[in-house]
């Protein structure tokens, strides 16, 4: 018991809180390079202190909504623990028309215990709008997914910054990261197979002004692109950014000189030639995996109920009887009588 109550100290809670507020520095400073268990160990000494204080103070443990109090901030920091150990975090961008796949994620953060399957997530991006208040102030974005619909086919679903698409436990939010990407097409000289793909431009309209990106075809030259987007932007008025109604002329260096292309048009360079096929988009997405969302919110519901059954055992019947004028007055003349019977017994 004596060791039990070193362990509940207020004085070991102080440390802890302390330790935990340095970790967080600490690990939101640096991600990369901090460990996620300087998270976990403070973590884990708060939930022993409060463990402690459960089993050894009477106040707590005998008191049914106190207890229930305690025991879901106890459950509460093993719960964010566990979360900090699970977590996954990525990016990923889509062209419209392109299926998910692992293999296109980057700045991967996970922890040392997650196991989730994001190799199972299946869906198709579709197209997508983005709505600006005056001021190029961005608003609601509305993206449109393909997902498996369990019957061999596939549908539609709309999401956004904060309506997720919620697949094997994974939430995939769209991003301000979303732009404009030319389809191009390399034919090599000497019959080889030609090569179609799609170069992702800076994120538009935040780099309107620089549409500007490299590509390397197999076999050719480095290139470098720039393409002229015409989306209809307006600065000082309401618009809608919606990549069906753009179009975009996309202009190559070559030996000779600057070309500039139309959608089906092409330009031989040294080892082969290179189409402009069309004009398409695509969208950023945050990947976010954290199992223990749910029952944190399970679990902080159960304490805050717990916490008020305490204080209405408390104070409810006070609140209730000034509440009663009827019964107020009863109470005050039993009291005054009360009062007055001590003073005869002293008298």
């Amino acid at each position: 018991m004596s060791l039990g109550r070193r362990l509940a100290s207020l004085k070991l809670t102080v440390v802890g809180m302390l330790l935990l507020a340095v970790a967080v520095g600490l690990r939101y400073g640096d991600p990369d390079r901090v460990s996620v268990w300087v998270l976990v160990i403070p973590m884990a000494l708060l939930a022993l202190n409060l463990l402690a204080a459960i089993a050894t103070n009477p106040r707590i443990h005998r008191r049914g909504g106190l207890l229930a109090f305690h025991v879901s901030l106890l459950v509460l920091v093993i719960l964010a623990a566990i979360g900090r150990l699970t977590l996954y975090e990525a990016h990923v961008e889509l062209l419209e028309g392109q299926a998910f796949s692992v293999s296109q994620v980057f700045d991967v953060r996970a922890g040392p215990l997650h196991s989730g399957e994001l190799h199972r997530v299946r869906f198709v991006q579709g197209p997508w709008t983005v709505s600006y208040s005056p001021g190029l102030v961005r608003g609601p974005t509305r993206s449109t997914v393909h997902v498996p619909d369990g019957r061999g086919g596939w549908e539609s679903r709309v999401v956004g910054d904060d309506t997720p698409l919620v697949l094997e436990g994974y939430r995939f939010y769209t991003t301000f990261n979303k732009g404009f990407a030319p389809i191009l097409t390399w034919i090599p000289d000497g019959g080889g197979p030609a090569y179609t793909g799609a170069v992702h431009m800076p994120s538009y309209p935040l780099f309107d002004f620089r549409q500007v990106n490299t590509w390397t075809p197999p076999g050719g030259p480095e290139l470098r692109l720039w393409l002229h987007v015409d989306a209809g932007l307006k600065g000082d008025e309401a618009w809608v950014l919606d990549g069906r109604r753009a179009t975009a002329r996309l202009a190559v260096r070559t030996p000779e000189g600057r070309v500039e292309l139309e959608p089906g048009e092409s330009v031989r360079l040294p080892g082969g030639v290179l189409r402009y096929e069309r004009l398409s988009t695509w969208m950023g997405y945050k990947i976010f995996y954290d199992p223990t969302l749910r029952w944190l919110f399970v679990t902080s519901v159960l304490g805050v109920l717990g916490l008020a059954a305490h204080y209405w055992r408390r104070f409810g019947a006070g609140w209730m009887a000034a509440r009663d004028p009827a019964r107020s007055g009863r109470d005050w003349e039993a009291g005054l009588g009360e009062a007055a019977a001590a003073v005869r017994r002293r008298s």
